[in-house]
């Protein structure tokens, strides 16, 4: 798969996140999230494929979000998105609330090797109840929220251990001496491996946890097939480290938060 600029954004595009969980409103020019209260937001657009200009089709947007009732809506804009919805988002009183980027990695030689991290790392592939909540909690810790109702917790360990051994991908969950100390996923969709909710526990950081986490997902990836590791991280915190393995970046694709109200 070659990793030129069309095939990354390509990939990105294709990147919607939809939890389970999720209220989902959306037409053919868009899709908005309503996320229940244990998430760190509360209105997300997650698609935005407009078909008129671009003022249009933001008022649009907008006004169907100020049904849902949150006072903010979080607007991801992608590297695929019309030129000046960034301008257009910021006229409206949005701010960036979040620095992302897309960097993607050729895993079609196979996963490159990485340095192992400083500490005694156990890793865990969350296939069981147990290993699951311990790998939300973590990352409930890390990005905001609280931990779920036990019956999404239990629902996750179930799609977990069907999709783990069928090469779908799954989470794994790092320890230290018995304590979950951070959790990655990755999602296999038509070769691109998709590298979601990479953190660390706070105490933890710069011990090379980080780098474990994504050495098991690039492996795991790398041997169900997958010649693209994909990810939108952090610029500050998981972007230089995934840049030092060898991640290329493709762009910036920012965060922002509309008032609503």
């Amino acid at each position: 798969m070659s990793l030129s600029p069309s095939a990354v954004a390509a990939a990105s595009a294709a990147w919607v996140w939809l939890p389970p969980d999720a209220e989902v409103v959306a037409d053919d020019q868009y899709t908005i999230l309503r996320l229940p209260e244990y998430y760190s937001f509360d209105l997300s657009v997650v698609s935005f494929t407009p078909n008129r200009p671009l003022p249009a089709a933001v008022d649009a947007v907008l006004e169907r979000a100020k049904a849902c009732g949150p006072p903010v809506l979080d607007w991801q804009v992608l590297i695929g998105h019309p030129a000046g919805l960034a301008d257009e988002l910021t006229a409206r009183g949005g701010r960036v609330k979040l620095g992302l980027e897309v960097l993607a990695a050729d895993l079609s030689q196979g996963a490159p090797r990485l340095k192992p991290p400083a500490v005694d790392v156990s890793l865990r592939w969350a296939t069981d109840l147990a290993t699951t909540r311990d790998g939300i909690a973590v990352e409930s810790a890390g990005f905001g929220g609280a931990l779920p109702p036990e019956e999404r917790i239990e629902a996750a360990a179930g799609r977990d251990a069907k999709a783990f051994p069928a090469g779908e991908g799954g989470r794994v969950v790092a320890y230290v001496d018995g304590e979950p100390v951070g959790a990655g996923g990755v999602v296999l969709v038509d070769g691109v491996a998709r590298l979601t909710g990479g953190v660390v526990a706070e105490d933890w950081r710069g011990r090379g946890v980080y780098r474990a986490l994504l050495d098991a997902r690039l492996s795991y990836a790398a041997t169900h097939g997958a010649a693209m590791a994909l990810v939108k991280a952090n610029e500050t915190t998981s972007g230089p480290i995934l840049r030092k393995v060898g991640f290329t970046p493709f762009g910036p694709e920012p965060v922002y938060a509309l008032p609503l109200h």
